[in-house]
């Protein structure tokens, strides 16, 4: 490797490891100058591959984290006061599977009405955002996920995330819930925008109070961790 390409690998180390947030290949090369950094980018994530720290990309944006085999080694026990109510959980999940998608479309699928401060918390949590305006009669908001939801969860792309069998085999799906959430996953089921739908008590309380849970020191939920 050349002596130029030796300061460019070190240029975008530095760089991302600078960095408050994960970066798109676009902001490393506007910070360096124009440089094609990609290449830089290739090498460092081989050069970083089984160690305890490593090169990722998630959602188009790259940033370090800790390996997820270190886990235990970082782990530590924290109060967790405020985590998200279920009324919250079902709607992230209808967003992610359904992006982008309307309120109305979020309730039609529950079968409930959705308080406007779910989808806040949820906005403000960085994992959901105002997509645009759907362009049927009333322009109706729609909601899409971030790049920061893809991180959290340790997602490279909307496509990783599991089917409903998958769920079901690790013990996530509550039966209870199973024909909600399959009519929630299933690819294209968004109904029209005219629904009307009773409301959800749930949402009257967006957070559930002192759930006390093992956290990992700078690491997401699981397991990675972000040098942010």
């Amino acid at each position: 490797m050349t002596e130029p390409m030796d300061d460019l690998l070190r240029a975008v180390e530095a760089t991302l490891f600078a960095a408050e947030q994960p970066l798109t290949v676009e902001q490393i090369s506007n910070h360096l100058g124009q440089a094609d950094v990609r290449p830089a980018l290739a090498r460092l994530r081989a050069d970083y591959e089984g160690r305890g720290v490593l090169l990722v990309e998630r959602g188009k944006r790259w940033h370090f984290e800790t390996a997820p085999d270190l886990a235990h080694l970082l782990r530590r026990e924290k109060e967790d006061v405020r985590r998200l109510s279920r009324a919250a959980t079902e709607v992230l999940a209808i967003v992610a599977y359904h992006e982008p998608v309307s309120r109305a479309e979020i309730e039609a699928i529950r079968g409930v009405q959705t308080a406007k401060g779910t989808l806040d918390v949820l906005m403000e949590a960085g994992w959901v955002r105002v997509a645009g305006r759907r362009e049927v009669p009333g322009r109706p908001v729609i909601y899409a996920t971030t790049p920061d939801f893809l991180a959290h969860f340790g997602l490279g792309s909307l496509r990783e995330l599991p089917g409903l069998e998958e769920l079901r085999a690790a013990g996530l799906l509550d039966p209870v819930d199973d024909e909600m959430i399959e009519t929630a996953l299933r690819p294209g089921n968004v109904p029209d925008e005219e629904v009307e739908t009773p409301e959800d008590p749930e949402d009257d309380d967006l957070f559930a109070e002192h759930d006390r849970e093992a956290t990992v020191m700078g690491q997401n939920n699981d397991g990675l961790a972000s040098s942010r």
